[in-house]
């Protein structure tokens, strides 16, 4: 394989797992974000989809981000009747993030992350005593 290909398959899966990663942050970051009236909805979790492409000046597949998008599973309750965003019973929607599970998915971007990093430290490494045996 083509070492110039072996860096580019790296780097597209890096920047893929990037943004994963930032997703992952924000949905943390907005875990207790409720509405400010019983009528609006709490911060809803983003979701990353990935696909294959096809990187035509290289022939090689590579992966992006296809999409980013919203999970639609429903939101929790809590009870807390002085809150602006309580209904009529006391109860407030709270945003349908898991603190497990988006450990879980930085856990996994992280591995992927260093994964694509050693692929290409190592083609990058072949590249330099390539050029050195060239000399």
């Amino acid at each position: 394989m083509d070492l110039f290909k072996a860096l580019r398959i790296s780097a597209s899966g890096m920047d893929a797992q990037s943004l994963r990663l930032r997703v992952v942050a924000e949905n943390l970051a907005n875990r207790d974000t409720t509405a400010t009236t019983p009528e609006g909805e709490p911060y809803r979790r983003k979701t990353v989809t990935f696909e294959n492409r096809l990187d035509r000046a290289l022939g090689v597949e590579t992966v992006r981000v296809k999409q980013v998008g919203r999970d639609r599973s429903g939101f929790g309750t809590r009870y807390e009747p002085g809150h602006p965003a309580a209904d009529d019973k006391g109860y407030v929607k709270v945003p349908n993030v898991n603190s497990f599970i988006e450990m879980m998915d930085m856990r996994e971007a992280q591995r992927a992350f260093s994964a694509n990093l050693a692929v290409l430290e190592v083609t990058r490494g072949m590249l330099t005593r390539a050029i050195e045996l060239l000399r």
